[in-house]
């Protein structure tokens, strides 16, 4: 029998629900039965948050590479990194927090990179945190496609009933319509495509939103659905996707719609986030498209008015797991 793929679960900021998540997810028995999970934090808030809200921590603790490949046994495991000095503390923001979420992630690239993870599981960070801690990083997506030199990345939220792939992600919105571009557009056709095509295992259909009411309608909204989209989709079709579109915004996530298409291309992140998290937000996952590595996360954020509380709903950590197991377990035969 094929051993199973070990997964990395970062702490996220450990101010928020990230803590919960990952000692929840980490003894989900749907967790373990698909993969090894290593959660990668601070020992010490593990032990505070675990105290506070009845849940045990994995019993097999490291703080080495060298350790992680000496050790035989199954189940959960713990990567001790410690944080940084200074308070942390539950919902709220800090430098702490903000370096010690980076610090989990960074040594999970590294080591995922090094062929000691098959994949990373990130629990929630903040931009908010980074900046406090000097860390000029947008999030996950950028910092992940920076460290791992990947040309080309795009965020994909993936469910069996909803899955979007985001041409722009954390910017303004008015800096949306210049960041557009033929390539941007088609970068995210094809990645979109080749991802669905890796996890449903046959050829997708995609439908491509235009930015304006109506996609422009003609024009007269805008230009960019004729001057940008549009070339975008025949490129893409050109190379052999399955493409439509623009499509009319409103219309694009209806019941009808949804049958037709095994995933929607849009153009900003709100576009393809509100629809989605209307359908899937508990058990929603985030991929990370075009890295040399697999990534996934769960589809909310760090929710610090529930910290350290027992109510953070690990569904979508556990489905965010489960998917990098699943991806991750093909990666070396891709």
């Amino acid at each position: 029998m094929e051993p199973l793929p070990t997964i990395a679960l970062t702490l996220g900021d450990p101010a928020g629900v990230g803590p919960e998540l990952c000692l929840r997810a980490a003894a989900d028995s749907r967790v373990l039965e698909a993969c090894r999970p290593v959660i990668i934090g601070d020992r010490a808030i593990l032990e505070r948050v675990g105290e506070r809200l009845s849940l045990a921590l994995p019993v097999t603790v490291v703080e080495s590479p060298d350790q992680l490949d000496r050790v035989d046994a199954g189940g959960a495991m713990l990567w001790h990194q410690p944080a940084p000095a200074g308070a942390i503390e539950p919902g709220v923001a800090s430098a702490a927090g903000g370096r010690a979420s980076y610090d989990c992630l960074l040594l999970a690239i590294e080591q995922t990179l090094a062929g000691r993870f098959a994949a990373i599981t990130t629990a929630p960070l903040t931009k908010r945190a980074l900046h406090l801690a000097g860390i000029d990083e947008p999030g996950h997506t950028e910092i992940l496609a920076r460290r791992t030199g990947a040309p080309r990345a795009a965020m994909m939220l993936y469910s069996e009933r909803i899955a979007v792939g985001l041409v722009t992600i954390h910017q303004e919105l008015a800096s949306v319509p210049g960041s557009l571009s033929i390539e941007a557009i088609f970068d995210t056709i094809e990645l979109t495509g080749a991802t669905l095509r890796r996890i449903r295992g046959h050829h997708p259909r995609l439908g491509v939103l235009g930015l304006n009411p109506h996609a422009g309608e003609g024009g007269l909204f805008g230009d960019e659905e004729g001057r940008i989209i549009a070339p975008a989709i025949e490129r893409a079709r050109a190379a052999g996707w399955q493409v439509e579109g623009p499509l009319v915004p409103d219309a694009a996530f209806t019941q009808a719609a949804l049958g037709r298409f095994d995933a929607h291309v849009v153009m900003y992140h709100d576009q393809g986030l509100i629809p989605f998290k209307m359908l899937s937000f508990h058990d929603g996952v985030n991929v990370t498209m075009g890295l040399p590595i697999v990534r996934t996360s769960p589809d909310h954020g760090t929710a610090y008015d529930i910290a350290w509380s027992g109510r953070a709903d690990a569904g979508s950590m556990v489905a965010a797991v489960r998917l990098a197991a699943r991806l991750g377990q093909g990666a070396s035969s891709d």
